[in-house]
């Protein structure tokens, strides 16, 4: 019984928690697929990454002792069938064992088989008194986040749904709704290369909170702005579809390539420049820029389950001095009363309200708090400073959002 989704999804698995790579880095590298199989073996691949924690307590009381890792991967793809996507279990449990003949490991297939019929016998039961939310939060994550962790760590266990920007005067997809900051929100799973108006760039995938940055920069027709590290290019659509003359700067090869195929579909007119945004200077001063800095990414774990197996506390140090560099060179960039905005995707206090309050203090920065009425739609992000602090807590109603901190700044 081989199902290439199952050995697509051990493939994303193994390199995620074994090798400590992305997963987009690993759905690049899959061999080739059927859409539908792919689409499923990511889907599989991110409910056991967004649930290790809870699908590992379900199955140690059916384990004599830890299984190898390759073993465990197979165990908590099953549990994840059949207690997270309501796979049948005869379904579960045979694809699994097959897995494991696939994967040379056969002399695990009896275990395989009797623990995880086991699991299909207590059914969504097993999942009764776990404390889920702490299960698969690291404890680093846990303790940063103060009183809003579990509130977070709930709101993490959801699949995110699908958010689009649309380019001005284009007419959003039918089945979406409007959200309050303007961005079309659809139901998790919904494939937009399917969409129509895709093909025709009438819009990009953008979380809600993704698209603030741009929309609080308010860049005006004719203004030369810069957009740092900008991949994928969410950002720069936003601010080019806006009127500005954008320069967008971005250092890996790689995401260059993407963020240039995505503003070709979308038809606008952008200058991307392979550069390091901390070292690459505009010919003359600009009238903003926005600058989404490298981060831990630790707002985004709903839609990225793979970053709290991936990030350590270490990885911070690092990080910080990096946001710092980019910041200086931002401040260089700006004319007198030039405006930045200053970005990350983390909830991490000292990669967004720490570097914004040391950044006003060393470089020719003032700060421009963010008022009530620019809050308009999501006021309990507003922060006393005037920064803008969104969690995947927030508009539980709407289906939550991305994590992001927002602070704007005037060159002095």
């Amino acid at each position: 019984m081989q199902d290439p989704t199952r050995e697509a999804a051990f493939d994303l698995l193994a390199a995620v928690l074994d090798r400590r790579r992305t997963l987009e880095e690993a759905l690049t590298a899959l061999p080739a697929l059927e859409p539908r199989d792919r689409a499923a073996a990511h889907r599989l691949a991110a409910a056991v990454l967004r649930r290790a924690g809870t699908l590992d307590a379900v199955l140690e009381p059916f384990l004599a002792k830890a299984p190898p890792p390759r073993v465990q991967h197979i165990l908590r793809i099953g549990a994840a069938g059949l207690l997270l996507l309501e796979t049948p279990p005869h379904a579960a449990v045979g694809t699994a064992v097959a897995l494991a003949r696939t994967k040379g490991l056969p002399a695990f297939c009896k275990m395989i088989n009797a623990v995880l019929r086991r699991v299909a016998d207590a059914g969504p039961a097993a999942l009764e008194g776990l404390d889920s939310p702490r299960l698969d939060t690291p404890p680093w994550l846990w303790t940063a986040w103060g009183r809003d962790a579990r509130a977070i760590a709930a709101a993490n266990m959801l699949e995110a749904p699908l958010d689009l920007s649309l380019k001005p005067c284009a007419i959003a997809p039918e089945g979406g709704v409007r959200l309050p900051t303007g961005s079309w929100r659809y139901p998790a799973g919904t494939r937009v290369t399917a969409l129509p108006g895709f093909e025709t760039g009438d819009f990009w995938v953008q979380d809600a909170a993704a698209a603030l940055p741009a929309l609080l920069l308010a860049a005006m027709p004719g203004e030369r702005v810069a957009d740092l590290c900008a991949a994928p290019g969410g950002k720069t659509a936003q601010l080019a579809a806006a009127g500005a003359q954008v320069t967008a700067i971005e250092n890996s090869p790689a995401r260059i390539v993407r963020l240039r195929e995505n503003i070709a579909r979308l038809g606008l007119a952008v200058q991307a420049i392979e550069a390091d945004a901390a070292l690459w200077r505009p010919d003359a001063p600009l009238d903003a820029v926005l600058l989404d800095a490298p981060c831990s990414a630790t707002g985004t774990i709903r839609r990225h389950p793979d970053v709290p197996h991936l990030k350590r506390p270490r990885d911070i140090i690092d990080l910080v001095k990096q946001q710092d560099a980019l910041l200086t060179a931002a401040a260089a960039m700006l004319r007198p009363g030039g405006r930045l905005i200053f970005a990350v995707c983390s909830l991490q206090l000292d990669e967004g309200p720490v570097r914004a309050a040391l950044a006003a203090k060393r470089l020719p920065l003032r700060p421009a708090p963010f008022s009530p009425a620019e809050a308009d739609g999501i006021a309990e992000a507003l922060t006393p400073e005037g920064y803008l602090r969104t969690t995947p807590a927030m508009w539980p109603e709407h289906g939550g959002m991305d994590g992001f901190f927002i602070a704007r700044f005037t060159r002095a």
